[in-house]
């Protein structure tokens, strides 16, 4: 991370950046983002709407006058939260991925969370105007309709798809493509294993829960053995719901470590593939107007050649800044995945050994019992 560089062009510090709340209006969810002022002691405290966020990286695309802006990859926002309703939870998962599955929204504030901490420290990014704005004032900057930006993502761009297939000049950069199309796919693969992974854990745990609960309606104090029977019921109950609270644990960790760095895998890769797919653009835009200079007549072949080399000269800093950034990308990418590997498995060994010792506990409950 480059956090100093980019904490001069911001008027608080990207690493104090939290989202510390959320509010529900219906369908609306409002965010408190809380930071600190460079400095000083002053926190500072800004409630925006996702239109905001979207307003802000459309801000980031539509900058003017920054060289190479084509060349960046762009921390990916998160896709719009879609209302908690049953009904709606094959398209939110269809969406989200992980950021559906968490409770009360947690996977999903530290998804945005994490998003506006990259801009923030992006050292091209962090020098937009409008993040300065987003992150300190009061007002909602989502009110402002915000320019169309240079960029089309992949999916509004279906009519160019043809040139994702077109071979590239620079062997760095082809086997760079190639690579993000295999990771790509394989962190795909590996969120929709996880996903039904957690979603099996905590099926489970909803199990456990009426199991649990359906083991009371079995005390008796009729005779003696029907005390003896509601004893052991009693206690096979608060086992299920040992078993439970580890399932619904592990669930958790699964979501908050493995699972949120899938996720952000998945959406780098993607942003990845977009910066890729826009200098491949640039390419055949460049290859097109050298066979256009070629062509030309005598009279208009020195202003092709003039526009020819203004090309030449915009493609080769798009290409300048792109290996800068694939080289970032990486790196960052390589010390997430690391610290969320660290973090899952710390949680889940904490977790493993607290239900090892609840077991012991319950096991020695039951010993006691049948010795009595």
């Amino acid at each position: 991370m480059e956090g100093s560089s980019a904490e001069s062009a911001l008027s608080v510090s990207a690493d104090s950046i939290r989202i510390t709340d959320l509010t529900q209006d219906g369908d609306v969810l409002t965010f408190a983002i809380t930071s600190q002022k460079l400095n000083s002691s002053a926190g500072v405290c800004v409630f925006r709407a996702y239109e905001d966020f979207e307003w802000l990286q459309q801000s980031l695309f539509s900058q003017e006058n920054v060289p190479g802006l084509q060349g960046i990859i762009f921390p990916p926002l998160p896709p719009k939260a879609l209302p908690l309703q049953s009904n709606m939870q094959t398209k939110a998962l269809k969406q989200l991925g992980f950021l559906a599955l968490g409770q009360d929204w947690q996977g999903y504030c530290k998804a945005l969370e994490f998003y506006l901490q990259q801009v923030a420290t992006h050292p091209t990014l962090c020098k937009c105007k409008a993040l300065d704005s987003f992150l300190i004032n009061s007002e909602s900057p989502g009110k402002q309709r915000g320019r169309k930006g240079i960029f089309n993502r992949l999916s509004q761009a279906v009519e160019e798809m043809r040139k994702e297939s077109h071979k590239d000049v620079d062997n760095f950069f082809q086997n760079e493509r190639n690579k993000n199309t295999n990771i790509a796919a394989l962190s795909k693969v590996a969120t929709e294993k996880l996903i039904d992974v957690v979603m099996t854990e905590q099926k489970l745990a909803l199990a456990c829960g009426h199991f649990s609960t359906s083991l009371h309606l079995c005390v008796n104090q009729d005779d003696a053995a029907a005390v003896a029977f509601s004893k052991v019921c009693l206690k096979l109950s608060d086992i299920i719901e040992a078993v439970k609270q580890n399932f619904e644990k592990v669930a958790s960790n699964n979501l908050t470590t493995l699972g949120l760095g899938l996720d952000l895998e998945s959406r780098y890769q993607e942003a990845e593939k977009e910066m890729l797919f826009r200098r491949t653009c640039k390419l055949i835009e460049l290859e097109t107007v050298k066979k256009s200079t070629e062509k030309a007549k005598a009279n208009k072949r020195e202003v092709m050649e003039e526009f020819q080399k203004a090309v030449e000269k915009e493609f080769s800093l798009i290409s300048s800044v792109a290996k800068e950034e694939i080289e970032r990308f990486h790196s960052s990418r390589v010390n997430v995945l690391k610290n969320v590997l660290i973090g899952w498995c710390e949680q889940q060994l904490n977790t493993a050994k607290e239900c090892a010792e609840l077991y012991s506990q319950h096991l020695e409950a039951c010993r006691n019992m049948y010795s009595e």
